[in-house]
């Protein structure tokens, strides 16, 4: 790369910065992530479902309150096969002249709380970290990836704005087209760097505040892996978002042109979100790019992944990364100056820039 290819693109990329710094709706978007963040931290319970399932033996049904879903077991072992089953959260029986709860990973806090008394708790398979924590840690590490993830969509509107302008005319007989790519992804790749730092820096208070000071120290290693992840993941879907934009010469084409990329950002969260205890579909879904970025450093946490896969899903995103930019690289170049209705992948590819 030539100095003046350097140049260039440290240009735009100074450009995209001072135009975002300035709009309003940058800060309003970090505004919410921050709010969210402390939502989270602070309000676990809004993330609570329905009533508990309790399995109740004899007489200690009369201790477990109407809110609960009890569930009758004829004997102690029927109990805990519903636990180990999962059927139930917890199990509530008869210890003699009082009550003993049986549960199968975490105390059943939700369960002891509405018990009159705090009978003992027998724990058949003690994990190392609660279920609300790592319900919380999924959670936050999947909403701020899908808030950046979504937030590339800035770079698709800035390239539709500019071609609708014509303003993208005057800026590619200044730049190289390829320049200009390169400075809208670094542009805004630095963007989202600089929030991960004010979220990195606001965690720990956000934790503290909502009670969650011991979940800081544990989460810390994963923390570690998350901001890379995020960061190459961002730099994976900005340059598709580039290119959706230069696919159409109107801000009312763009859902044209993004809906694969929204789909790219919004299943795997919803994959990680709902499949984060299984550990055959979270170690599928940190070797896929697109979901890499929120499953392993979840696995990381709870520890059930190894330092070699961490660094060979890193590698995994990395290399997709490349590959992205310079596909979009190649279209972006195609598509870039072509006005008058939305234009095809194929038809970009071929188009000589």
């Amino acid at each position: 790369m030539t100095e003046s290819t350097t140049g260039a693109i440290r240009l735009v990329a100074e450009r995209e910065i001072r135009t975002f710094l300035r709009a309003k709706g940058f800060w309003i978007g970090l505004g919410v992530i921050i709010v969210g963040l402390f939502a989270i931290s602070v309000l676990p319970s809004l993330f609570g479902g329905e009533a508990t399932k309790v399995a109740v033996v004899g007489v200690a049904a009369q201790a477990v309150p109407d809110t609960m879903d009890a569930v009758e077991a004829g004997s102690v072992e029927a109990a805990e096969e519903l636990v180990r089953s999962e059927e139930v959260e917890a199990a509530v029986v008869p210890d003699g002249g009082g009550l003993r709860v049986i549960a199968l990973t975490n105390p059943p806090t939700d369960v002891l709380g509405a018990l009159t008394t705090a009978p003992p708790v027998d724990l058949l398979e003690p994990a190392e970290i609660g279920s609300g924590q790592r319900q919380l840690v999924v959670t936050v590490f999947g909403v701020v990836f899908l808030m950046f993830g979504m937030g590339g969509m800035a770079i698709a509107q800035s390239t539709v704005t500019e071609k609708q302008t014509r303003v993208v005319e005057i800026l590619v007989s200044a730049v190289p087209v390829r320049a200009l790519l390169a400075g809208k992804v670094v542009g805004h790749t630095l963007l989202t760097l600089g929030q991960v730092v004010v979220l990195a820096v606001l965690t720990p208070v956000a934790l503290k505040i909502g009670g969650q000071d011991e979940l800081l120290t544990l989460i810390a290693p994963a923390l570690g892996w998350y901001v890379p992840f995020l960061v190459l993941g961002f730099l994976l879907l900005s340059s598709l978002w580039a290119v959706a934009g230069s696919l159409v010469s109107r801000q009312e084409d763009l859902g044209s042109t993004t809906g694969a990329i929204v789909t790219l950002v919004m299943v795997p969260y919803f994959l990680v979100t709902f499949f984060n205890e299984n550990p055959a579909v979270m170690t599928l879904l940190s070797f896929v790019p697109f979901s890499a970025g929120v499953a392993m450093p979840v696995r990381m946490f709870t520890g059930e992944a190894a330092v070699w896969e961490a660094v060979l899903s890193l590698g995994v995103v990395a290399v997709t990364a490349v590959a992205c930019l310079a596909l979009a690289n190649r279209l972006y170049a195609g598509a870039l100056l072509q006005t008058g209705g939305k234009m095809g992948l194929k038809a970009a590819w071929s188009n000589p820039d």
